[in-house]
């Protein structure tokens, strides 16, 4: 049932998006950000290898478990409510880890990051789904896409600007205290600028079904995270293993509960879709391939090549340029040739992946700032293209009232995916690193391989996923 206080947006939806998008961008440059102050974190804190590697791990696991729970929480509660929620409690989470006194405090306080981060990520596609009209909500899905894009891979170069201003002898510290004055604008703001929508007040929350649904995503998670580190001992792959049938289990007791006329945490109507599910398996795919690729990068050049920190980042600019000019150009098209501008981007991807493994693996003599700078931006491009008809592609067809479980849904496999990529991305680039005795061109060469396989099977999905469309009739357009 509809809550009966559902009010009527009377905010220019733009002003909405800037709000949200702006605290979607805080989380996702909070993922990447801290791998750069890691080294200064463990010094500063006399932390072991395996309690720095944790306070990444720990923001990751919680933010990946938590986000379907959350966007059913969304449906629920409301998603202004949530959003606000979520982004006060990051906040706060922050300024915990940026005066953390002990490594103990900071992977604590990075925990509760992710959670606050899960709780107030699914609500901007939910509510940017459900306000913007159908015309408009291209050029939207375009915006969000330029912010996930850029938060992905701004995170290194704003990292190192701020650890190398060293503001205040504070070191590492502001990375995470930046988030404070952010945060506070967008709860502020979100108050009075965020309209408030329906939600489903009656709506049965499944604790079966949360407790199922991350407890697979940490058996699936947490040895991507560890195992490449540890060497993949057998109780990473045994978790892997038994993450199958818990999965399996989750999935059959969201059929039973609409067989039953319950409530389900993820819909049984949105399994029962395929545009949905091939639509979030190349969204895992897609969002596989980045974290990894950058991950590497950032050791190429670093260890590699002697770049710091801020080096590094201004080295892979050209990739978030060649975002925005995707964006630009795809969020002209509306809702037209979805899957065409998908596959295009995808087509970009596969020739700038091609490109970037034979200039990293075959680099000059002195490599440069610009020596990427090319083949970065044409993925960069291909990105752009890509991220908003993806989005649109897989919401397109879901009811408003479970926007927050298709977003939610959609964003946990984000997440999955790129915990599969970064584990096979490096464990590529470390075994030959190893077998090439200390070949840092030759290990990238080699790893890039991946980034290459997915885009191309990305193309593969998106072929099949138009024949079938096409056999069925004009229901979606491809």
């Amino acid at each position: 049932m509809q809550n009966s206080q559902e009010t009527k947006p009377t905010i220019n939806p733009w002003v909405t998006a800037v709000l949200l998008l702006m605290g979607n961008f805080m989380n996702l440059i909070d993922v990447s950000i801290v791998n750069v102050g890691l080294p200064s974190i463990q010094r500063d804190l006399s932390a072991s290898e395996t309690q720095i590697e944790w306070v990444s791990a720990a923001y990751v696991l919680a933010f990946a478990a938590g986000l379907l729970p959350c966007g059913r929480f969304g449906d629920k509660l409301g998603r202004k409510r949530l959003f606000i929620m979520g982004v006060s409690l990051f906040t706060l989470a922050s300024v915990f880890c940026g005066l953390a006194p002990s490594i103990g405090v900071l992977i604590g306080s990075r925990a509760l990051q992710g959670i606050g981060g899960a709780m107030m990520v699914p609500q901007v596609m939910a509510i940017m789904h459900v306000i913007f009209a159908p015309e408009e909500k291209a050029k939207a899905f375009a915006l969000a896409g330029v912010i996930v894009s850029l938060g992905a891979v701004m995170g290194p170069l704003l990292g190192g600007l701020l650890i190398t201003a060293d503001i205040y002898g504070l070191g590492w510290r502001p990375i995470f205290l930046v988030n404070l004055p952010v945060g506070a604008l967008v709860v502020l703001g979100g108050w009075k600028l965020i309209p408030r929508l329906s939600s489903s007040r009656t709506l049965a929350i499944d604790w079966w079904g949360v407790m199922l649904f991350a407890l697979t995503i940490t058996l699936i998670v947490l040895p991507m995270v560890e195992g490449p580190l540890l060497g993949w001992p057998l109780w990473c792959l045994a978790l892997l293993v038994f993450s199958v049938p818990m999965g399996i289990m989750f999935v059959r007791r969201q059929f039973g509960l609409e067989d039953a006329g319950r409530e389900q945490l993820l819909p049984a109507l949105l399994m029962r879709d395929g545009g949905f599910l091939s639509g979030i398996t190349i969204v895992m795919l897609h969002f596989s391939a980045i974290p990894g690729m950058f991950l590497i990068l950032a050791i190429y050049f670093q260890t590699g090549f002697g770049f710091s920190p801020l080096q590094s980042g201004l080295a892979t600019a050209p990739f978030p340029l060649g975002i925005m000019l995707g964006s630009w150009i795809t969020g002209r098209f509306g809702t037209r040739l979805l899957t065409t501008r998908i596959a295009i981007g995808a087509g970009f991807l596969v020739m700038g992946m091609l490109f970037l493994r034979h200039v990293a693996g075959n680099p000059p003599s002195g490599l440069q700032l610009t020596t990427l700078a090319l083949p970065l931006a044409v993925n960069g491009f291909g990105m752009g293209l890509a991220i908003s008809p993806l989005f649109q592609m897989v919401l397109q067809s879901v009811p408003g009232k479970i926007a927050g479980a298709a977003t939610g849904g959609m964003q946990a496999f984000q997440q999955v995916g790129a915990a599969i990529g970064i584990a096979i991305a490096s464990s590529l680039f470390f075994v030959q690193l190893q077998d090439g005795q200390g070949d840092y061109a030759g290990a990238i060469h080699y790893a890039l391989t991946y980034q290459v396989i997915v885009f191309s099977t990305i193309l593969l999905i998106l072929l099949t996923r138009a024949i079938v469309l096409r056999r069925r009739g004009p229901a979606m357009e491809a």
